[in-house]
């Protein structure tokens, strides 16, 4: 990979526009990194305003696109995604059916989606955003609980940093691990989060809830420690188990059961974060039953272990217990 293309459209995000422009576009020739071939497009070059109320100037149109090794899409504001530039759309595919790189920051998904080169694939956005996708474009996989997804040499990434998870491992394919790690380094960031951004979401009841089933899903909530059954869930709301999980998944997108575990994991989060409880007492508290179960349903929703989790995410009992960020050497 040797030229890098990052289109940049009017309402687009400085940090996500930056971060492209960190990843790909300095000179770290004195660390030893090769350099690229970076420049900044637009459909209509000149001044191109941000989304926060200033302008930068953009001299190249779209034509070096064509040619460029990996495109990158930054964020569109919600009115583009409904009448996407026709310009930007047709060198996403090109790109595409030529095999090179393209990759999407944040709702910049939305851009290749419009595209059609996402069709049949797996996918992700800001998890604010996965639901107006997985609706506008049901014929694509999103997934809404991961940092970035690569299907084939098509990159999209979730919202904000997760853009750099994306370029570090966009980069870590092209240069390796250890040019990329100088890279992260410099960025003072990590060369690879573990984990999604399930992570970093508190997931409450959706408004448009039906409030019929609301008694359930608190009495849900108050008895996460009981094995709880459709059948029983659904004698509670009145109904037959057949209507009961089909308007249960049109009210809350997810089965009984995977919206329990969601629920669960939730509650042993808080357990980790907030008490010193160990790991078989809380898999009791929150219903799992064992520590083996715990580790394993944190492992498929939110791509760590328990242990991991209270170590990044554990709220100290005593401000003396707090404890500045060692300084990189």
């Amino acid at each position: 990979m040797k030229t890098v293309a990052c289109i940049v459209q009017p309402g687009f995000a400085p940090f996500e526009f930056g971060v492209a422009c960190e990843a790909f576009g300095l000179d770290r020739s004195d660390d030893g990194v090769p350099n690229f071939d970076f420049r900044v497009i637009t459909p209509d070059p000149g001044a191109v305003p941000s989304k926060v109320g200033f302008s930068i100037n953009v001299e190249h149109d779209l034509a070096f696109a064509y040619e460029a090794d990996l495109v990158v899409v930054s964020p569109t504001p919600r009115e583009w995604w409904g009448r996407p530039d026709e310009r930007v759309l047709d060198v996403v595919r090109d790109a595409a059916e030529r095999g090179a790189w393209v990759m999407s920051v944040c709702s910049g998904s939305f851009i290749l989606a419009a595209s059609g080169v996402l069709d049949g694939r797996r996918a992700t956005t800001h998890w604010m955003y996965a639901p107006t996708m997985a609706a506008m474009y049901p014929q694509i996989d999103v997934d809404p609980d991961v940092l970035y997804v690569q299907d084939g040499r098509i990159i999209t990434s979730a919202g904000t940093a997760a853009g750099l998870d994306a370029c570090l491992h966009l980069l870590r394919q092209e240069l390796g691990a250890e040019l990329t790690n100088r890279i992260a380094r410099r960025m003072v960031v990590a060369p690879q989060r573990d984990g999604g951004q399930a992570q970093f979401i508190d997931k409450p009841l959706p408004v448009a809830a039906s409030l019929s089933l609301a008694p359930v899903t608190d009495w849900m909530l108050d008895n996460l420690r009981e094995e709880l059954t459709v059948d029983q869930l659904a004698a509670k709301a009145h109904m037959s188990p057949r209507t009961f999980a089909r308007r249960f998944k049109a009210d809350f997108g997810a089965t009984p059961a995977a919206w329990l575990a969601r629920q669960r994991i939730i509650h042993a989060q808080r357990l980790l974060e907030t008490t010193d409880l160990g790991l078989d007492r809380i898999a009791d508290e929150s219903g799992f039953g064992s520590a083996a179960v715990l580790r394993q349903n944190f492992a498929r929703i939110l791509g760590l272990t328990p242990t991991a989790y209270r170590a990044r995410f554990a709220c100290a009992h005593d401000a003396d217990d707090q404890r500045m960020l060692a300084p990189v050497a």
